[in-house]
């Protein structure tokens, strides 16, 4: 089997997914835009072979690069980024080489439009909040007469919480039109909830294969505009009303052979429309794993090896590896450079080390969401996920 794996060296974690495949005897072949010398070790062990373009954004030199590795080595079995980012790209080329055991060109609007998304929502009869495409102050009026604010807007075609706002008032309106939309974007009613994310690896006949939930903060928009420090974790047990909301929007998107994460609102009180607090109610899909080091939050949760399971779906379509016994948390704490925390780092390692699994910096790119350092650590449960977020993020502003 040929697996073509574009930019396998970022985030740095994708090195694992390409070592599994290599374990499981496929012939894995990169293409990136950083030079060779570079690569992480194990990246290099894993590669059968690497071209390096001078930028990823090109599609022609990517283009060239899958039909170098075309000739050289025969047809292409898979073409995958796991990445939000290209996953347009990939679509792009899996279509042009006709690579079929993934989303082509046809299918990918319904995954990158939020608007698109709806209608399946719909289908699989998961309640969505009311939506409308920005065009005109005057078109967004009359939604508000529907919903009121707040309301939030975002790029209908975007990825993560880049460029998405939060409208209070007709004078947060003005100026949001005032910027200029070089984009389309959406407006949505504002929602009460929690973010709850069903992540799983989905096989070809659309069944998970993994599934597993991680708990987010209710605005990651706001962690992004306003540098607050983000905390999330991974919890030990799916509840059964996200795995059926997980798995019927699954099979209404028609996913088939994916690494998966789909967004949903846990409501904490009631909507008219949408349901009573506790329920779930869909935000968006996301074609890809989990963001920053989640897949690995997975594994230490689980007690697993998610990368081994995706590749074992790749290559034999099914899992190999047992369900854990003894599943627990996995909990997510950042901090930022530009802030002055009451506990330091020598107290948090002595508190928490010895159920610390990494700790280290964040890399520049994540740094707009996740901040420039963070602790992971197994946690006995949710409420000690909590604990260790509110200890290790304490600001010094925050001491009375």
């Amino acid at each position: 089997m040929n697996f073509i794996f574009i930019s396998p060296q970022f985030p740095h974690t994708y090195w694992n997914f390409c070592d599994r495949l290599r374990k499981n005897g496929v012939n894995v072949l990169g293409i990136g835009d950083g030079s060779y010398d570079e690569l992480d070790e194990r990246l290099k062990d894993a590669l059968t072979e690497y071209y390096k373009v001078d930028s990823l954004e090109d599609y022609d030199q990517v283009f060239r690069a899958v039909a170098f590795f075309s000739f050289k080595y025969g047809k292409i079995d898979w073409l995958e980024s796991n990445t939000e980012y290209w996953l347009e790209q990939d679509a792009r080329l899996r279509t042009d080489f006709h690579i079929t055991t993934g989303a082509g060109l046809e299918d990918i609007g319904r995954y990158k439009s939020k608007s698109a998304m709806k209608k399946y929502y719909a289908l699989a009869g998961v309640p969505t909040a009311r939506c409308h495409q920005v065009t005109t102050p005057e078109a967004a009026q009359e939604f508000l007469k529907e919903t009121g604010y707040p309301v939030i807007v975002k790029p209908d075609n975007g990825v993560g919480a880049s460029h998405t706002y939060k409208l209070e008032n007709d004078g947060d309106l003005k100026d949001f039109f005032a910027r200029g939309i070089r984009v389309p974007y959406v407006m949505e009613e504002f929602i009460e909830g929690d973010i709850c994310s069903y992540d799983a690896v989905i096989d070809s006949r659309s069944e998970p294969l993994f599934e597993s939930m991680t708990a987010w903060p209710p605005s990651i928009m706001d962690i992004v505009n306003k540098e607050l420090d983000l905390g999330y974790y991974t919890a030990e047990k799916l509840p059964e009303a996200l795995r059926l909301a997980g798995r019927a929007t699954v099979k209404a998107f028609e996913v088939k052979s994916r690494f998966v994460h789909l967004e949903f609102f846990r409501l904490t009180k009631a909507r008219k429309g949408l349901g009573k607090a506790g329920d779930f109610v869909g935000l968006e899909v996301n074609m890809r794993p989990a963001g920053g080091y989640t897949p690995d939050m997975m594994n230490y949760a689980h007690s697993t090896d998610v990368y081994q399971i995706w590749a074992d779906m790749v290559t034999s379509d099914s899992r190999m590896l047992p369900e854990s016994d003894s599943p627990h948390c996995c909990v997510y704490a950042g901090r930022r450079d530009c802030h002055r925390y009451v506990y330091s780092h020598e107290q948090v390692m002595a508190k928490y080390g010895k159920d610390m699994v990494m700790a280290e910096p964040i890399p520049e790119v994540w740094s707009g969401a996740m901040g420039n350092f963070m602790y992971t650590a197994h946690a006995a449960d949710e409420k000690a996920a909590k604990e260790m977020i509110d200890y290790v993020q304490k600001q010094a502003a925050d001491q009375e």
